[in-house]
């Protein structure tokens, strides 16, 4: 193994594939986008095409060879069996991405769901890396958390950290077939839609209804308190139950910055009363966090690899 060995993170996202080439103290040393193969029948060799064309573009760039690859796919993961079992949005279902790469590409291949993959790498190389436990709440079209307790990544096979899915006390119906979910109303897509709904008025996107709610719109300003009530409702069981020392926000809605930030942590000090508030800090390694964390499995899977 080289002394300094290189490692490829790949996160697999809905439209593009995000690309980083790392040393192992996570240094980023070439990095590259591209898309991400629309759905069909045979999704699965198309997209271990692009990806492999991806690592090899990396290689290029690089001062030595490419060591090992991390992968991080969205949707459900059976992590320790290298398997993306569903991801309704990208449309597969059971694909044995890891195998399917690795054997292309003849490298150890590190496997995991884009969230928990972030979260490690928040926790390790961004927001987070002073800090034992932390959770790591990505908002955009869907929420979910990644766990990090006493250090180490919490996923009990796949189904930790679904806090997207809890009963925030509504009557919005989710996509995952139960209603009260704390995605369906306080998700960035979410936030959009209810706004339109309400207000009659389509937005581009939640930014835009923050943007409005900060300017007095009425609409606008009832449907963010109402997604900020229920994300810090939804925080405040996480801190109870696993008294985390920081919740890290991640994902679109952290660009809106102390709009979100500042009365987010207002109200979920007012529902603690005993309990170990965490810190509410936001995500340092934007969009890169999946990529770099896939590297950071594919590194400590390579120095598993050699130790043996």
């Amino acid at each position: 193994m080289p002394e300094n060995p290189l490692a490829a993170g790949v996160d697999v996202g809905g439209t593009s594939i995000k690309c980083v080439l790392t040393a192992p103290d996570g240094r980023i040393v070439a990095g590259l986008r591209s898309p991400t193969p629309r759905r069909g029948a045979d999704i699965g060799e198309r997209l271990t095409d692009a990806i492999a064309t991806c690592v090899a573009t990396l290689s290029e760039q690089a001062p030595g060879p490419v060591s090992a690859v991390g992968l991080a796919v969205p949707g459900v993961v059976a992590d320790a069996d290298g398997l993306a079992m569903r991801s309704e949005n990208l449309g597969w279902s059971d694909l044995p991405l890891r195998d399917m790469v690795a054997e292309r590409l003849s490298l150890p291949t590190a496997f995991g769901h884009d969230v928990r993959v972030g979260g490690l790498a928040e926790a390790r190389l961004g927001s987070g890396r002073t800090l034992r436990s932390v959770v790591f709440v990505p908002i955009g079209t869907g929420i979910a958390a990644a766990l990090i307790l006493d250090g180490r990544p919490y996923s009990a096979g796949g189904y930790a950290g679904e806090i997207g899915h809890t009963d925030v006390g509504h009557g919005e119906p989710c996509v995952c077939g139960a209603t009260g979910c704390l995605e369906a109303i306080a998700s960035a897509a979410a936030i959009a839609r209810r706004y339109t709904r309400r207000s009659g008025r389509p937005v581009a996107g939640a930014e835009e209804v923050v943007a409005l709610a900060g300017a007095g719109d009425s609409s606008a300003l009832t449907t963010w308190n109402e997604a900020l009530d229920a994300l810090a409702g939804a925080l405040a069981w996480v801190a109870s139950v696993l008294a985390p020392e920081a919740v890290i926000l991640g994902g679109g809605l952290a660009e809106a910055g102390d709009a979100l930030m500042t009365p987010v942590a207002e109200r979920l000090t007012a529902n603690l009363s005993f309990q170990r508030r965490p810190r509410l800090l936001r995500a340092a390694l934007g969009d890169r966090a999946a990529s770099l964390g896939s590297a950071l499995l594919a590194h400590e899977l390579l120095a598993e690899t050699c130790a043996r």
